[in-house]
């Protein structure tokens, strides 16, 4: 079940942030759905403060989502700044 809750989540997410209708792996999306990922898992450690597997997992997730904004930032400084401000992140 909560498997599935993720996944209308996940589609709602790209369906937010999409660039035109079918995208579905533009950096914006990947950003916001690491993000989302990146949410789910910090609760997740808060309740389970010894899962330091996931805590691994989340420092990958946290790089992978670092490397995505720089590439953003290269590219297209105002898309960037939208998302920043979108989701609510630190410069």
């Amino acid at each position: 079940m909560e498997q599935e809750l993720y996944k209308v989540a996940k589609e709602d997410v790209k369906k937010a942030y999409q660039l035109h209708e079918k995208d579905t792996g533009s950096a914006p999306v990947q950003i916001a759905l690491l993000t989302r990922r990146i949410e789910l898992l910090t609760e997740h450690l808060k309740a389970n403060r010894k899962d330091h597997s996931s805590r691994y997992g989340l420092v990958k997730l946290v790089s992978a989502r670092r490397k995505l904004l720089d590439y953003l930032r290269r590219e297209d400084e105002q898309g960037y700044q939208a998302i920043i401000k979108k989701l609510n992140l630190r410069k």
